[in-house]
Formats: structure tokens, sequence, C-alpha cells
């Protein structure tokens, strides 16, 4: 049977899908007009433009996707889910007349390009601008409504300026805890300048301010004192202000590689302290390294996620990554050093009552204390158990061979619930100061160095790893609550009573657990080895990568100074990065864990060494050759995209506070609408707020976050196949034998079910869909797979029955065999009246809620209804079939575009104004109300179901039935619930 000439096809849907793209493109369909500037818009007020395209006012809606990592790879269909969804979004708040900000960039700075570069020899650049194009032809051919003009790349020249120049803005700010912020609380950032002024002026005491951030000053600074300050010289005023600026330079412990050359992230290393690539060993070091002092806004970055509309559960990722805990700082005062020095370390606990329980402590691998080795003592104290030694001659060799082993795992593995404590004793001891006793001090890997102080009080009676650890190592248990009388064993970590907690100073026995932690917080504070404080679980951002594919550093050095960082002016910006030959970094003797890094741009020596005249005449200076991680582009593009073409200023105040700023008073503002994966929930999330409210604060944006509204899609998951190795083989050459098993190339392979990605070989092209159903099949398949938040399984097969509804959806409009419009002009009957209405309504609630697959749902439905008039009667009727070919044109837009024009109009569909439902057309005809009397169901009639409880009774009493029922009795009352029911009481 050979195909109708007019059928919707695969065929069909590309050449309209491509004409309609085209045409899109010409017209700049889908351009965002700016209150100023180069995209203000050519003719039209941002009013006039909303009131044509049906809207009331020049509403705006800003909607964002997290943009890609341009892969080699391409798309697979799992990619686009979020995409497609934003712009189904984006369709439908254009037809509600708002003016929509909606485009795409790419991430395009990292180590994947880098790699590719090292392993080929192509340039990073070229791999990535490839790679870009290929994704912008893929994302294209999908009919997203981007605008164009505001597409971006974090390697655009352009964008690095600005990249650079922020990190600038970040570097010439300092966080004055005390000076008032919009919300009329304390805590803002300030230039470096006015920090530096007060100082001279002896209005801010740098060492209270130092302590309450944990900032650790200039040696120069050690034994001096506040007074001391505004006389001291310039130079060296500057240098203490240096040390509180938000981007800043330390000695930070990192994952060294020196048979790769390179710093590692962790999770790069493997559990057996290898790296993953190579497999080199692996040595943590200290390293100089450039940091963001994040901490600085961590009340502010923890208090203002209750005024973004984010999924609870994002939030509380954020709550527990940001970590802040109310407790007491504790000194202990540290004996058995090998050279009898007098040492102490300091712990933080949020239940200074149970000091009294304590009966051991506890320092990092990493701990101050322990990074020389040779300070401990040579043999072990009297009274070592063998336990505690773990089998070494002595402290000193125990305890590196300790920080060896821990230096090979992550964090999370070193805090593992499930994992046995393992630790050596130090030989060290520590004087509680509570109440006098020596605990000794050991090393375990369970406490972790970026946490608190990289020191606890071990308190085994009420904390569980301390439990497990004590029963390891034949350690004392002292209660200081007391238990409930049922309770088992180990250590109790509920309410009680306080008991074994008195010395000569304090008696907090029979105190419940509130008032206690007062009293000895105080104690320890009147006493000296104490003090309130607030920590965080959250660690300064680690802001230096030895790359060559990442930003550069706008720094230089003075060759005399090579410690202190000189900012370029913006008008040396951007640092571009040279041309090399070779992108990989030095390499090493892998076991040489001395070696320092040196990375790609430091033998760049044309670049790495620059003349330049910083106001004092040409001189030489050196270039930071670290680059940015690829973090930082990703933290300020959502401001980019709002002014793509600005060079003079980061983005103009009247486009910003139009697209970001509040939407009531009170608010943050931010991006209407950022969707993307929920793996981003906290470090991507935390620095873009982080860089934010630092440009807030510095007056260069008007809103508090970045983003307003975030919505995380769930994932396309697709099946995997293995074979006897363990090896995923390719999916789409897996054969499906009639018993039920799988083979590939014969052989016989074990089905699972994953993420649908390249490491499982799973993955299925765009393109290849586009070729055999079309963009507007796909995307009406992805929308109707099922809710958008929740994961949801691939099935090629399944497409067909989306191509299905586009195909009757067709015939409605068009006549297979002829091509001309099956369209009747007279009006639609009542019934197909109200059954467009009431999917008018469904739908649009749907739409608002993002609950696509049911909005589909009811178009399918829709569709199905008039598709059986159509076979009635031969036609359908244009005033059902309108409003339905709008309600698709978010989701299937080329179809729609090309019905809209067959239809008669003229234009593009994208900005004619959504269908809204007639309130009378939704009510339903009528509805059958029962009568009862004396409880028991004796009569029916029919009503209309807004009638009142007074029409209600008048139409139930005048019915002759209803008076037969009742004749010779009195009626007492009547119950009524209009519209259904009618209780008559005898």
């Amino acid at each position: 049977m050979s195909e109708a000439p007019h059928r919707y096809t695969a065929a069909v849907a590309d050449e309209i899908e491509r004409r309609w793209q085209q045409r899109w493109d010409e017209d700049g369909t889908f351009h965002a007009d700016n209150p100023v500037g180069a995209l203000r818009g050519s003719a039209e007020s941002l009013e006039e433009a909303a009131a044509t395209s049906g809207g009331a006012a020049a509403e705006k809606m800003y909607i964002m996707d997290m943009f890609p990592y341009p892969s080699g790879a391409g798309l697979h269909v799992g990619h686009p889910l979020g995409y497609i969804a934003t712009d189904v979004v984006a369709r439908h708040q254009r037809m509600l007349g708002k003016n929509v900000l909606y485009t795409m960039g790419y991430d395009a700075f990292g180590l994947p390009a880098e790699q590719y570069a090292v392993q080929t020899g192509t340039h990073p650049r070229t791999t990535t601008e490839s790679n870009i194009a290929t994704m912008r032809r893929q994302l294209h051919r999908l009919g997203l409504s981007h605008d164009p003009r505001r597409s971006l790349s974090t390697t655009d020249p352009e964008f690095v300026k600005w990249t650079q120049w922020i990190f600038l803005r970040i570097f010439d700010s300092w966080y004055d805890p005390e000076a008032p912020n919009a919300d009329g609380d304390a805590g803002r950032a300030r230039p470096i300048a006015e920090l530096r002024d007060a100082l001279r002026a002896g209005t801010v005491d740098p060492f209270v301010l130092a302590d309450r951030q944990g900032i650790e000053l200039p040696a120069a600074w050690t034994d001096r004192s506040a007074a001391e300050v505004p006389a001291a010289p310039a130079d060296e005023i500057a240098q203490l202000a240096d040390a509180f600026r938000l981007t800043y330079i330390s000695e930070t412990p990192v994952n060294w590689c020196p048979g790769l050359g390179t710093v590692l992230a962790n999770e790069e290393v493997t559990p057996e302290g290898r790296s993953e690539r190579g497999n080199f060993p692996v040595f943590r070091r200290r390293l100089r390294q450039w940091n963001m002092r994040i901490t600085a806004y961590a009340d502010r970055l923890l208090e203002d996620l209750d005024r973004v509309d984010w999924p609870e559960s994002i939030r509380a990722m954020q709550r527990n990554w940001i970590g802040r805990s109310h407790g007491a700082q504790v000194t202990f005062p540290a004996s058995g050093l090998a050279d009898g020095a007098e040492a102490s370390f300091d712990v933080f606990t949020t239940r200074a009552d149970t000091l009294f329980g304590a009966t051991f402590c506890v320092l990092s691998p990493e701990h101050a204390l322990l990074t020389e080795p040779a300070a401990l003592p040579a043999r072990w104290p009297r009274g070592t158990k063998d336990a505690w030694t773990g089998g070494a001659d002595g402290p000193r060799t125990a305890v590196r061979a300790y920080q060896d082993r821990a230096a090979s795992m992550d964090e999370d593995e070193r805090t593992a619930e499930d994992r046995e404590k393992t630790g050596v004793f130090t030989g060290l001891f520590a004087t509680n100061p509570m109440d006098g006793r020596e605990l000794p001090v050991f090393t375990a890997d369970y406490v972790l160095t970026g946490y608190g102080t990289g020191a606890i009080m071990a308190v085994p009676a009420e904390d569980e790893r301390d439990f497990e650890f004590a029963a390891r190592f034949d350690l004392p248990v002292i209660r200081t609550v007391r238990p409930p009388a049922d309770f088992a064993g180990g250590a109790w970590t509920g309410e009680g009573e306080k008991i074994n907690s008195a010395s000569a100073g304090l008696d907090l026995n029979g105190l419940d657990q509130e008032e206690a932690k007062q009293r000895a917080t105080a104690y320890a504070e009147q006493q000296g080895f104490g003090r309130a404080r607030t920590t965080f679980r959250l660690r300064d951002w680690l802001f230096s990568r030895q790359r060559y594919w990442g930003e550069p550093f706008p720094i230089v050095y003075d060759p005399d100074a090579p410690e202190v960082p000189i900012p370029l002016p913006d008008s040396m910006l951007p640092v571009d990065l040279p041309e090399v030959a070779d992108f990989s970094p030095t390499t090493f003797d892998p076991l040489d864990a001395d070696t320092e890094p040196q990375t790609p741009l430091s033998r760049a020596t044309d670049w790495a060494e620059v003349e330049l005249d910083l106001g004092e005449g040409p001189k030489r200076y050196l270039r930071e050759t670290n680059s940015m991680p690829q973090w930082a582009g990703s933290s300020w593009y959502h401001l980019r995209y709002i002014d793509p073409t600005e060079d003079e200023v980061l983005v103009r105040p009247e486009n910003e506070k139009y697209w970001l700023g509040a939407r009531e008073d009170g608010g943050v503002g931010g991006v209407d609408l950022y969707v993307g994966g929920a793996e981003h929930a906290v470090l991507h999330l935390l620095y873009a707020r982080f860089w934010h409210k630092v440009l807030f604060d510095r007056g260069d944006v008007s809103s508090q976050e970045p983003f307003h509204r975030l919505f995380n899609q769930g994932y396309i998951q697709a099946f995997a196949y293995t074979d006897a190795r363990g090896v995923h083989v390719p999916a789409q050459e897996v054969v499906a034998e009639a018993d039920g098993t799988f083979t590939y190339q014969g052989e016989s392979v074990t089905q699972e079910y994953g993420k649908m990605g390249k490491s499982l070989k799973n993955a299925v092209a765009p393109d290849d869909m586009y070729e055999e159903y079309g963009a507007d099949t796909l995307r009406v398949y992805e929308m109707s797979m099922g809710p958008l938040d929740l994961s949801r399984p691939w099935e090629t097969r399944a497409v067909v029955g989306s191509q299905r509804f586009l195909q009757r959806l067709w015939r409605l409009v068009v006549d297979e065999e002829t091509g001309r419009l099956t369209l009747s002009e007279e009006p639609a009957d009542r019934a197909t009246m109200q059954a467009t209405h009431r999917a008018i309504d469904g739908v649009a609630r749907d739409m608002e809620r993002m609950h696509f697959n049911t909005a589909i749902a009811k178009l399918i439905e829709l569709v199905n209804q008039l598709t059986k008039q159509l076979i009635a009667t031969g036609s359908t009727p244009r005033e059902a079939v309108e409003p339905l070919v709008l309600m698709v044109a978010p989701f299937a837009p080329h179809l729609a575009e090309e019905l809209w024009t067959r239809l008669g109009h003229s234009g593009s569909i994208a900005r004619v104004a959504y269908p809204i439902a007639d309130p009378e057309l939704l009510k339903a005809e009528r509805v059958t109300c029962v009568i009862q009397v004396k409880g028991k169901v004796r009569h029916r009639i029919e009503v209309d179901p807004e009638i009142s409880e007074a029409e209600l009774e008048a139409a139930v009493m005048a019915e002759a039935r209803v008076q037969e029922l009742l004749e010779g009795q009195t009626v007492r009352k009547l119950i009524i619930r209009a519209p259904k029911i009618v209780n008559i009481v005898v």
C-alpha cells in the first residue's frame, strides 16, 4: 500500500522544520529586547511590543539552562530533556505576552579538551570550537527558541575579560562584618582601600577582625597590638590589609602527583592513593594556591536560602555543605614534644558540657602539630599499649606511615560510617582544661583538617565514632549524661540529666543539656581556656589549577617581591592565553614527593615574563602561571546573557535591574527559572551565589541572588549491556534473542539499567531521531514520558506513539490524499466547544506547574475527540482546531507554525496570544441531584451545576414525585448540599 501523498512523515517534518528554523533566524523571531543598549529594540518600546503580542505590559521572563560542556561526542537524547522543557516554558511565556530572555552558552574551559590536546597535539581551542559547532547544530535542529545574539562561550575573549574583571573585583574587596547591608543587617564587602584607611585611622582592630574570620595575619604582626597599627609605615599597613582580601594566596593541602606533574582533585585519586590516569603515586602536599574567602559569606549564603524558590532537597544539601554549628573553641595544652617545647591545639565542640567526659584527643593526620614528625618523641612513652602503636617502634615512624596511608583516601572514604576506625598514638598528651586530667593524643583519619580545627576532644560515652575508636584502642569511657534505664550500652547521644560533671570550679550535675552547655561555655571563657564560637563546615574555595586550558589570572609579580600579587589595570584585560606547543604539565620522578609543579604556562617564557608600565615606568614582571578553575565562567554567565555586547561595564544597571531585579519589596531577585541537574546542587550554585553577593555588595548588581527559581529535571535512562569481562558493549548492536537473553556479536551479554551516556555505550543520538521521526516528535516524546523532575526510561520503539499523535493533528487540518484543508467554518457544537475549553483550562494549569506530560495527555484526548468528528463528518471546526494548534505550539513548534500558516494566518505563531478558556463553557451542562427522604434515595432530578441552595430547595419541593412522597408527613428540615444532594427530614 503506497503512502498517502500528503501524510505528515519524517521527510515532511524535516522539510517543515528546516524551513521554519531558517525563517526564525532570518526574522529574529526570538530576540529579547533590553531597556537600553545595543539590544534595546529598534522601533517600539517594550510596552508597545508587549501590547502587540497580546500582553498588557512589558512583563519579562528570564529563563536559563545550566549550560553544557561541549563534548566531542555531541549530544545524546538524554541531554535535551531540560532544554526542551525550558523551550516549552519560553514559547508559552511569549504567547502570554512576555518579553522572554532565553539563550544558550557553553562552559568551554576545562580538563577534557586539555587532555585531548595532550594526547593528539590539537589545540584545545580548535577542539572546543569544533565541539561547540556540533552542539549548536544539534540544538538548533531541535528548534530551541534561543536568542542567538546572546549565545556565548566562556572561552570568548570578551567573556574572559569580564571573568578576570570579577576576579579583580573580589581581589579588591574585604568583608566588613559590621557594615550595614541592604537587609538592615550587618556584613558586606568593601573596597580594600577603605580597610587601609580604617587601619590608618585606628577605627578597625585587625586582630579582633582576623580572629572573628579565622584569618592568619602576616608573621610581622605576630607580637604587635592594635594600638601600633595607625603609626605603622604605609607598606606595612598595606601588607596587613592584604591579609583580609576576599581573594588571597595561601599554603593549601593538595593531592600532588609528580608522575603527572599536576595537582589532582579528590575524585581523580584511587582508594590506593594513586592517580586514576596513569596509576602514579599521589602525595598530600601543601602548595601555594589561590583561594577565595567564601567562608566570609557563610551566614548570608545560609540565611538567604529561605528567600529563593528552590527544591527543599537542594536547600538542605547547601545547608549541610555550609554546616553552621554553634559551640565553643577550647584550647588543650600539649606535652611530650621531643624538644620539650610548649604546644597546644584548639578543638571546636558543640557540647562544652561534655569536657568532663573527654578521655582522649584526636588530631587529623594533616594537623600542624604533626607536620614535622621529628618533633614527636622517638620512643613510646611508658604505659603505651600495643594496640596504639600500629606496629611501629616509635611515634615518629608510626605517625609518618599513618599520614602516608591517610593521604591516599578521599574524605568520603575517611568518614564512612561503616568503616573500622584506625589510628596511632602520637606520643603526646593533652591536659583537659576543665579538670586537669592527662589525655593521650592520637591521630586518626576520621578527623579532617578541613572541618573545625582539625582536632577533636573525644567523648566516647556520647559520640558513636569516638565510642568505636575507644573500643578499638582500649580507652576509658566516662558518662556525663545519664542514659535511660533500659539503655543497652554503647554511646548515648540523647537527652538526659548531667552526671560525673563536676570540678573544683564548676558543678553541672543534675542540669539539663542546654543549661549545662551555657554554663560550661561561660566557665571556659571566664577561666581563659575557651570561648563561644560559631563554625562552618564550608571551606574557602581553592581557585588554582596547574593547567593550560583555563582563564589566566590578571596578576603579575615584581621579581624583587615575588610574594606580593599585583593586579593588572582594567585596560590590560583580557589577559589571553599564550600559544604553546606542549599543553601538558612537566612530569617528575613518580616517587619524588618534594618536587614542585611547573605549569604549561610557566614554560611560555615570552608570555610569563613581560615588560609593563603599571605607573612606575616600564618594568619587568612575572605573570601568574596557574589558571582559573572551570567553575569561574559558570559563576556569572547569567549576567553576560543580559548584556553580551557590553564592553564598558560588566552589565548596564538598567538591564540588570529589568531582568534580575527583585519582584517584590524585600525580594532577592534573580533569574526567573533556572533548570538543570541536581548534581550541581552545591558547588556551582554556591560559587555563583558567592560571586553574585560580592558584586551586589560592591554595587555592580541590584539583585542579591543569581537564581530566584530552581528546577531540577530528572534523567533519561536506558538499558546498557556488559560482556563476560564486565565491559560495556554498544547497546545499539545488542540482539534480543527469542528466549529473553541478549547477545553481542554472538556472545552472551548481561542487561542492566542506568543513566544514558558515553561510558555505558547506550547513548542514542538526537540526529538519528530527527532523521527517523523529526524534531517535533522527539520533543513531544520527551515531554510526555513522565513528570519532568523524575528520571524516566528511554524506549525508541515508543517514540512512534508521539509521531502518530502529530499525524492525527495534521489530519485535522490537512487531507492526506489531496493536501486540502479539512476545516469547517461552521460554528462548532456545544459539546465540541466544551471539550476544547476544558482542554484549554487544564493545559494552562499544567503549563504553569510544568506538568508537561499531563498537558500533552489532555491535548491527545482533544485530538482524539476531534478525529472522531472528522471521521463522522469529513471536517473539523476551525474554532476548535485553532486553539488546539496554539496549545500544541510550545511542544511541536514547527508543525504548529506550518498548520497556523495553512489555516490562513500570516507571521509566526510564536507571539500569538495563548487561548483563554471561556468560564461558561467549563460548566457541566446538568448534574444529577439525589433526593433522600428518611435517609433513603427516593428521587433524582437534573439541575444546573451552579444552582444555589435556595433555588435547589424550591426546585425539589416543586417536584410532583416529592410531594407524593411527603403526603401526610411534616417536613422538619431540609439538609441541602447543592447541587448534588437534598435530604428531607420528616
